[in-house]
């Protein structure tokens, strides 16, 4: 019954900007965190970022002071503002929300993936 929703990914030239959304529906009891991983073709999938409820945040070392993400908990959306894209910030960009339910039961949810691609 969980839905998480992406938006925001597209086409953009090295040095330019993206910001992406997902969007969580569905009943959810309580929200641990809410990130965002990245693949790219014959690569993992790796965490770019993630920000508590109480927001604290976390980035991989190769997109910090270019990428921020943010929540806004009363709407249970997550952000992630790209700024300076490189050409190796090209992925499938995929929302992650952890959860809990009433028993302490953990749970992840994910939404479809959104394609940014860097490019001249």
């Amino acid at each position: 019954q969980v839905q998480l929703v992406e938006s925001g990914g597209g086409l953009v030239q090295p040095g330019g900007s993206l910001r992406l959304s997902c969007a969580a529906s569905g009943i959810i009891w309580s929200i641990n965190a809410m990130g965002w991983y990245r693949q790219a073709p014959g690569k993992e999938r790796e965490l770019v970022a993630a920000v508590t409820s109480v927001g604290s945040t976390n980035y991989v070392d190769s997109v910090k002071g270019r990428f921020t993400i943010s929540r806004d908990n009363a709407k249970n959306t997550v952000y992630l503002q790209m700024n300076s894209l490189k050409p190796e910030d090209t992925a499938v960009y995929y929302c992650n929300v952890n959860a809990r339910d009433w028993l302490g039961y953990e749970y992840d949810y994910w939404g479809q993936g959104t394609q940014v691609t860097v490019s001249s």
